[in-house]
């Protein structure tokens, strides 16, 4: 890679000199200009420096999505630190384990979080602990004993800390993985990573250097930061943060015609959709509205199209920056349900996880690898899951099974860990979720296998619609073999009033898989401080 300075610290710089009044990020009633924001950077910098932060340190931010957390990032950028954003939803206890992995010893924290932070250096190294500006006004957080505020510190050691060049191997960010099947891992991203995946979005998507992203996914999650506010930012344009997500008001956003662009989750698309305005809603003013994370019903698709806003389908991963596949938004209707193509600059390839070999044939499922400059060079202080994941020459196994049709368009039909052997024959669940989508009287579903005396495993569907209504096995099996094979077919079914679900909107496979090995055995289970009801039915 040529040594260019690709530096979003230095990018900003140079727009706030070229066009110091761009409104750049937009926040509650408050806006910041480009000039305004690399003020806030440089200056950030300076406290970071003054609190003995130098290059390569990392540097965590736990706060929703905020002004500062995109401020903390490009500031970690100007010193040549790595950025660490942490779940903010995540116990104290995981808190810990994220900041001990990564030796984050400087900690940005809002100050609604604060309390619950104040026991984790209790036997553990030392950490400076920041308090973050009120994200709505600017303002410094009230004094608290035992943290620091940036306000303090700067006064104490000004602003003026040279920027250092960053180049396309340079560690950026320190990501960590949700943790829904073990411990989470921390994703290295390079700068050269968050970069060669906003320049491949860019050649194939819609988007533009003016802009207005509505940043509304979790920031602490690869999409939310850089599809496409990240982006968005350095490239001139204006990044709406929203702190959270609210289907009301996403809707109202989506509306209003100001919004270009937004990445969202499944989740929160149906939810937009369940909004009492959908239906008369006019959403043709943004141009770019991708959609990844999880399965995508094509009902979904086909419900936002009709409001002048065809989502395009994508897939990625933590470890891919995100994006690797696109759907372009003129064929949204018509490959509803299919990821996509590759992006320009993503090589994909299919492999037989049995053989190793590639697997050529359309229709033929595989395991998906992916290579490119977008992909992540490893896990953090982990040469063994790195080992694991990345091939020699560069290829990562991403664990996700899929097939290409035959025009080359890719569809994920179900995980490694979760394929289902029933007697012998391969069931994904992606397959038979995908059957299942129509289903009347269902919001949602996810299959996932147990154990069966006689055929190793059955297959299990877990339907999400209200209590009692659980659809008879008789007609779930009967609509799902109007396009399944008689193996394929559901031999039990579960409802719960609300399937379980990560932050980033992914089903939660370890509570599930709990939840159904509890229904199967014939018990029922109610949880009521996640607001699941499991009823068995069949």
């Amino acid at each position: 890679m040529p040594d260019v300075d690709i530096s979003p610290a230095r990018a900003v710089a140079l727009l706030a000199r070229r066009a110091p009044g761009t409104a750049s990020i937009v926040c509650a009633d408050r806006t910041l200009s480009a000039a305004q924001v690399h003020a806030g950077v440089t200056r950030m910098a300076g406290v970071l420096a003054g609190v003995g932060v130098r290059a390569g340190d990392r540097v965590a931010y736990l706060g929703r999505n905020s002004p500062s957390a995109l401020v903390l990032l490009l500031a970690c950028a100007h010193l040549g630190a790595v950025y660490v954003p942490v779940n903010f939803r995540l116990a104290p206890r995981e808190i810990g384990y994220v900041l001990r992995h990564s030796g984050a010893r400087t900690v940005l924290v809002e100050p609604e979080l604060a309390a619950a932070c104040e026991p984790l250096d209790r036997g553990g190294p030392p950490r400076r602990w920041l308090l973050a500006d009120d994200a709505a006004t600017g303002a410094p957080a009230a004094p608290r004993a035992g943290w620091l505020r940036p306000i303090d510190v700067a006064v104490d050691v000004g602003v003026d800390v040279p920027g250092v060049r960053r180049t396309f191997d340079d560690l950026a960010v320190l990501m960590y993985t949700s943790g829904t099947t073990g411990r989470p891992k921390g994703v290295m991203l390079t700068h050269g990573n968050l970069w060669w995946s906003g320049v491949n979005m860019d050649e194939v998507l819609d988007t533009r250097r003016d802009d207005v992203n509505l940043a509304v996914a979790p920031m602490f999650h690869i999409g939310g930061l850089n599809a496409f506010a990240l982006r968005t930012l350095v490239r001139g344009g204006t990044v709406v943060v929203r702190r959270t997500f609210d289907a009301e008001r996403t809707l109202a956003d989506l509306a209003g015609g100001r919004i270009t662009t937004v990445f969202g989750v499944p989740t929160m698309f149906a939810a937009v959709a369940r909004c009492e305005g959908f239906a008369v809603a006019d959403l043709s003013g943004v141009r770019v509205a991708l959609i990844a994370g999880s399965a995508v019903p094509p009902s979904l698709i086909h419900a936002f199209a009709e409001r002048g806003l065809p989502l395009q389908q994508s897939w990625g991963m933590t470890e891919t920056s995100p994006g690797c596949t696109f759907v372009p938004r003129e064929l949204a209707l018509a490959k509803a349900g299919s990821a996509g193509l590759p992006l320009p600059d993503t090589e994909l390839r299919l492999v037989d996880p049995a053989t190793g070999t590639t697997v050529a044939a359309a229709g033929a499922t595989g395991e998906l690898f992916v290579r490119g400059p977008n992909v992540t060079p490893g896990y953090w202080n982990d040469p063994d899951a790195t080992r694991a994941a990345l091939t020699t020459d560069g290829w990562l196994r991403s664990g996700d099974l899929a097939q290409f049709d035959d025009d080359g368009w890719i569809s994920i039909v179900g995980r490694r860990s979760t394929m289902i052997n029933t007697g012998g024959e391969n069931v994904y669940p992606a397959e038979v979720e995908r059957a299942l989508t129509h289903l009347p009287g269902i919001t949602g579903v996810a299959v996932v296998g147990v154990p069966d005396p006689a055929w190793g495993e059955s297959v299990l569907a877990v339907l999400e619609c209200p209590a009692g209504t659980t659809p008879p096995l008789a007609d779930v099996r009967a609509f799902a073999a109007l396009g399944l094979a008689r193996y394929k077919l559901p031999s039990q079914v579960l409802g719960m009033c609300r399937l379980p679900r990560t932050e980033s909107g992914k089903v939660d496979q370890v509570a599930l898989r709990s939840l159904a090995a509890a229904a199967a055995a014939g018990a029922a289970t109610a949880a009521a401080d996640t607001g699941v009801a499991v009823v068995a039915a069949g």
